[in-house]
């Protein structure tokens, strides 16, 4: 058989990183068994698998083999990165076939993304740029995303985003906070069949422990930096978050709905 056959054979082409996709071990143990039998030579082998397990950009080493070691590729986080650098990460991550995950980025960022990956998407109020190129493994069950209020749903679809993205039907439930409980109790049939809810809360943060208080499911409390000076963007509600009263309340960081989409994630799957 021929180099370029080889190459073929593997979904892949001379000098290309080598790629994980949903076969991902299954390629990377066709990839021993040539070698084994004498079809693949070593030498090229070392070829296919030269960037792995990262790529080295110089500025950035992409983690190509995080998806079989954690379940999920790489997700950029894009703040503090120039457009140049996220527009090169995100394309090595798009050239293996992988979904694209890049948080915290401004519209302005996303243009530069586009030009090189027009498939690209952005979304807007999450402030975050995704390309679904595969279908990610399903979930068990519903995510279900609530804010105490408005001003906290930029965070929760930096969540929903994220949950969508990781293989979870997700659902949502905003402006449901402490001020208003009946808006909460008027979502109660629905929120009721979810495997894991995620809150999202600003001001006081009350709103996961009441929600704890209803549901009998892991719940993840997102503090948001919503409110006033003595909020103090968001550790107020962070502090009462981690001295919730009822069981089940985990807590991610201040603003952090990747970091609980992320987690409620590995729960439902």
């Amino acid at each position: 058989m021929r180099g370029q056959e080889r190459f073929d054979r593997l979904n892949l082409r001379p000098g290309e990183p080598f790629c994980y996709n949903p076969s991902m071990k299954s390629q990377l143990e066709d990839l021993l068994t040539k070698v084994h039998k004498g079809t693949l030579t070593p030498k090229k082998a070392m070829e296919v698998l030269k960037d792995y397990p990262y790529q080295d950009l110089g500025f950035a080493k992409v983690d190509h083999h995080r998806e079989i070691r954690k379940g999920y590729p790489e997700v950029v986080f894009g703040l503090g990165k120039t457009d140049e650098q996220i527009v090169k990460i995100a394309s090595a991550i798009v050239r293996k076939g992988c979904n694209l995950l890049v948080t915290r980025v401004e519209l302005s960022t996303y243009e530069a993304v586009k030009h090189a990956l027009p498939a690209a998407v952005y979304h807007a109020p999450g402030k975050i740029i995704f390309q679904k190129n595969r279908p990610a493994p399903p979930g068990r069950g519903t995510v279900y995303i609530l804010t105490a209020g408005t001003s906290d749903v930029p965070v929760a679809e930096e969540a929903y985003i994220t949950c969508h993205l990781l293989g979870n039907k997700v659902e949502r439930a905003y402006d449901v906070g402490v001020a208003g409980l009946h808006r909460l109790l008027g979502e109660y049939d629905r929120i009721k069949k979810a495997k894991v809810i995620i809150t999202c809360a600003g001001m006081e943060g009350a709103l996961p422990s009441v929600v704890a208080g209803l549901f009998s499911v892991p719940i993840i409390a997102v503090p948001t930096s919503v409110g006033y000076g003595a909020s103090f963007k968001g550790v107020a509600a962070l502090l009462a978050m981690l001295n919730s009263c009822p069981g089940g309340v985990g807590v991610v960081n201040i603003d952090n709905g990747f970091g609980a989409a992320y987690l409620a994630s590995l729960i439902n799957h």
